[in-house]
């Protein structure tokens, strides 16, 4: 009975850990994966850099990006922080 309630405090804080820090984080990034898998030609996209474009072109691991000006540039798909909805 004694050491259940040395450990009951121990288990309690790691329960809160879990549901405040590492459960959220584990859905944003799900979420994220989600987005990056979601990809398609002419999704206008920011990347982790803060390059706004529209996706010119994709494959398996790597997106083209074409910028304002008509450049293409490529990244990673992980690179690609956010899909813009301009609805």
């Amino acid at each position: 009975m004694e050491t259940l309630a040395s450990l009951l405090p121990l288990i309690l804080v790691f329960a809160i850990f879990y549901f405040l820090l590492i459960r959220p984080q584990q859905k944003r990034q799900k979420a994220v994966q989600q987005m990056q898998a979601n990809l398609q030609k002419g999704d206008k996209v920011i990347t982790i850099g803060g390059l706004h474009g529209i996706i010119d072109s994709l494959d398996e691991n790597t997106v083209v990006i074409r910028a304002g000006d008509g450049s293409r540039l490529t990244y990673d798909r992980a690179a690609v922080r956010e899909v813009v909805n301009e609805k």
